[in-house]
């Protein structure tokens, strides 16, 4: 079953300054929790383009390693881009990132379709851990945003 999470979140930043912040790959350690144990394990550019393969190692329970593999799909500058899982623990990561200029700042909206697949051990494992985990993602990343691009900052 495909699960969507929608989460759109204001920053007071230049959509310029919003997309060079995001579509710089290593920036996505900074706003994943620690506890994941996220590391990105292949050579990352400076900027993304369509067809970047990036390789991660994740620790998301028990510290039990899983590789994961993503692309980087489709980009339209300084509007969206979205990341595709290609190897990794999802049957379906599809993860867009939109960028639109609102009021002074910058409304971020990511939208998350994912799927874990159909298996029992994977409806167990959503129902007990992964869904729960991904909100975590989510709500650590929009305070670490908040932390970084304070409102003040306007």
């Amino acid at each position: 079953m495909v699960h969507t999470l929608v989460q759109k979140q204001w920053l007071p930043l230049s959509v310029n300054q919003a997309w060079q912040f995001f579509a710089t790959p290593a920036n996505l350690n900074e706003i994943t929790p620690a506890d994941m144990v996220f590391e990105i394990v292949s050579e990352v550019p400076e900027k993304m383009f369509p067809g970047l393969m990036i390789f991660y190692v994740i620790r998301p329970f028990l510290n039990i390693p899983l590789k994961w593999r993503t692309e980087i799909t489709q980009v339209k500058e300084e509007v969206f881009f979205i990341d595709e899982q290609r190897k990794g623990p999802y049957k379906l990561w599809h993860h867009e990132h939109h960028f639109e200029a609102q009021d002074g700042g910058v409304l971020m909206t990511d939208i998350l379709h994912y799927d874990i697949g159909k298996s029992v051990l994977g409806w167990l494992a959503g129902k007990w851990f992964v869904h729960q985990k991904v909100k975590q993602i989510f709500a650590f990343r929009r305070q670490k945003l908040e932390v970084l691009f304070p409102s003040a900052a306007v």
